[in-house]
């Protein structure tokens, strides 16, 4: 029943960019995993643009593979609500969900790769955790920066704008970033850790 659900359209891994929906969130520091998608849309000449689980979809090949590209339209701290509703309706596992965030402890322009692990603070992250019941998915961030001192607002900080030189920095590591995921699906994790790490 499986291989003819796949044969059908299935596809073998979900790629998630968080962020926020609405212009009012366009280009701050919280909405990189956006940018990134904007980036994969000219890459793969795609438009992520088909309203389903909550999200923001387009189905496209990657490194080979059938892959659903996914932007939540929950707000960020409900993206599992999203993302949950896809793997079991696509039955991807968790190993094949690779999840696109800001990380505001690498600097701009900074890549992280990993196979799994804690959500390190981010809602976004915490909540796909909670919804999936694992945090057993491979994770891309891209590096914010830290907020200039230590009491600034971190709600305030990672919904401010990149500016000048951060922007063009950003836009540069969203390109990188789906190099990255092109590489994890085609080559695996410790050859896309090794080489954007």
């Amino acid at each position: 029943m499986f291989d003819k659900f796949r044969s059908r359209g299935g596809v073998s891994w979900i790629v998630v960019f968080l962020g926020n929906p609405g212009p009012k969130y366009r280009d701050t520091r919280h909405n990189a995993g956006f940018m990134a998608a904007d980036a994969m849309e000219k890459k793969l000449g795609v438009s992520i643009n088909k309203l389903r689980f909550k999200a923001l979809t387009a189905q496209a090949t990657l490194g080979g593979e059938k892959v659903l590209l996914l932007k939540p339209q929950t707000y960020m701290n409900l993206s599992g609500e999203s993302v949950s509703p896809a793997a079991a309706f696509y039955k991807v596992p968790p190993e094949h969900i690779i999840v696109v965030s800001d990380e505001v402890s690498l600097p701009i322009g900074k890549l992280r790769i990993r196979k799994s692990g804690s959500a390190g603070g981010h809602n976004g992250l915490k909540n796909i955790i909670a919804m999936l019941g694992t945090d057993a998915f491979p994770r891309i961030r891209m590096g914010v920066g830290a907020p200039p001192h230590a009491d600034y607002d971190m709600a305030d900080w990672v919904l401010s704008s990149f500016k000048n030189q951060d922007a063009d920095d950003m836009r540069s590591l969203a390109v990188r970033v789906c190099d990255a995921v092109e590489c994890y699906i085609a080559e695996g994790p410790d050859r896309a850790m090794n080489k954007f790490n």
